[in-house]
């Protein structure tokens, strides 16, 4: 049992090496692809999304408060709010929300 852990260890490390040195070693001209730079240029803001989704989803005491307050949020952001308007109203959606939810 203990000997397959370790298996898994090193290939889960030999795997992470690879993903973040082939990179650096094979590519060392500028790319010049479009849909590629395009690709590259959004990654950043696809990850951030990914993994604050679900919090925004679950960070409240029922999913319902939680994606009500981002409906809201997008949709304040859509008509121009500031960063802080839409933290605020979102809070209050959900101060809201759960009031008459729970």
């Amino acid at each position: 049992m203990t000997h397959e852990i370790y298996t898994y260890i090193f290939i889960m490390g030999a795997v992470t090496l690879a993903i973040r040195i082939l990179p650096l070693t094979l590519i060392r001209t500028e790319i010049k692809n479009v849909k590629v730079r395009s690709f590259l240029y959004y990654v950043p803001y696809v990850t951030l999304a990914v993994m604050t989704f679900p919090a925004i989803i679950h960070a409240t005491q029922s999913e319902i408060s939680g994606a009500l307050a981002l409906l809201i949020g997008i949709a304040a952001a859509f008509f121009s709010a500031s960063l802080f308007q839409v933290s605020v109203l979102c809070c209050v959606v959900v101060f809201i929300a759960e009031i008459f939810l729970i």
